[in-house]
């Protein structure tokens, strides 16, 4: 900050004929000067959705715990005030490498990245070292409020999240996501079987699981979350659980993976889908802590279960719902339900409560979870 002005280093470029600007901004100027639209401020005056404070705490841990490893995209802010940009030469490629000059009294408005901006806050408190480093933040010259809002709708139409899977696949920080693709890459009913990049599997795939399906159950198995360590033991405890269920259900026996297209088997059974996998994660969970030394035995009655999806009696209001497959919680804990009853395992009161539920509330436990996401 220089006077009454902040000054950054800056790029200068063109698009639909305005200028805009790609600066560095040291991140401890960044809570004081890039500000977004508070929660009492109606949709149609707002240039931006609400921020979802629930998601902060994860983004901050991320920058905390990782002080020499994390990365950040650039935020996108307008400027509503008058800007001076000097070039280092007139000519040349310098003629778009300078300096920004901006008013402090100039109203900044994000367009895009206000989860990161409320992060850093917040890892600022925590670790005030981190404001001398910088983030890159494009700079729209604002042309008022109609024009913050078609930003953000522009800048929000085209962008496409990436899968859980690819984000499994390419995560070498999360102990959990390392141990999902040991087991992906391993267990004899997953290897070459499993979907690494999408979270969905299309007819026509010859894949039969997910990797996100297989990190979510592994999960449930272990009783871990992203964030928690995992020993070699426990990791060898993942690999030997999916190993064994590969010697077990004897759809998932290699032999007649092969002899079957993958379309039918997930047609025809539940035990490929994620939800079916979570299920088994957590009877497994509870089969290993209640049989520590014979669990592997113990699966045995696992062999003779009626997978079929035609098995409306035992799948329905469980696996699925309305003859198709749900992830809702309820659905994952009453087919886990069902397939501790099947292993001899007594339920928990949650799961005893969950097995009184009429088929009426089951559907709108679902939909609400749905209507949350």
């Amino acid at each position: 900050m220089d006077g009454f002005n902040y000054t950054f280093p800056a790029l200068r470029g063109v698009q639909a004929g305005r200028e805009y600007f790609v600066a560095m901004c040291p991140l401890r100027l960044v809570p004081r000067m890039l500000s977004f639209d508070g929660q009492e401020v109606p949709p149609e005056l707002r240039a931006q959705r609400v921020l979802n404070r629930g998601r902060i705490p994860a983004i901050t841990r991320y920058i905390v715990e990782n002080p020499h490893d994390y990365v950040f995209s650039a935020i996108t802010a307008s400027i509503d005030g008058e800007v001076e940009f000097t070039p280092y030469d007139e000519k040349g490629v310098q003629r778009n490498l300078g300096q920004l000059t901006v008013p402090v009294a100039a109203r900044f408005v994000l367009n895009d990245g206000q989860h990161r901006r409320a992060a850093i806050e917040e890892a600022l408190k925590e670790n005030p070292d981190l404001g001398d480093e910088s983030i890159a933040v494009v700079f729209f010259i604002d042309a008022g409020l109609r024009r913050s809002q078609q930003l953000f709708a522009d800048l929000n139409t085209h962008a496409v999240r990436a899968s859980a899977s690819i984000g499994i696949l390419y995560d070498f920080r999360t102990p959990l996501a390392r141990v999902a693709r040991q087991v992906a890459s391993l267990v004899p009913a997953f290897k070459g079987r499993t979907e690494m990049e999408r979270s969905t599997i299309s007819n026509r795939s010859l894949k039969l699981f997910t990797l996100s399906g297989i990190y979510y159950a592994s999960g449930a198995l272990l009783r871990k979350t992203a964030h928690d360590e995992i020993s070699s033991e426990e990791e060898q405890l993942a690999l030997d659980f999916w190993s064994a269920l590969s010697r077990t259900i004897p759809q998932w026996d290699t032999r007649v993976i092969e002899a079957t297209a993958s379309f039918e088997l997930r047609r025809d059974f539940i035990h490929t889908h994620s939800v079916t996998l979570h299920a088994l994660g957590m009877a497994g969970a509870d089969l290993i802590a209640t049989h520590p030394r014979d669990w592997q035995a113990r699966l045995a009655p696992l062999a003779a279960l009626d997978w079929r999806r035609a098995n409306l009696t035992l799948w329905e209001g469980r696996a699925m719902l309305g003859r198709q497959m749900s992830k809702a919680r309820t659905n994952i804990v009453r087919t886990a339900s069902a397939l501790k009853q099947a292993l001899g395992l007594p339920l928990s009161p949650e799961e005893e409560r969950l097995e009184l539920l009429t088929p009426e509330q089951i559907a709108a436990d679902a939909q609400l979870e749905e209507a949350e996401l």
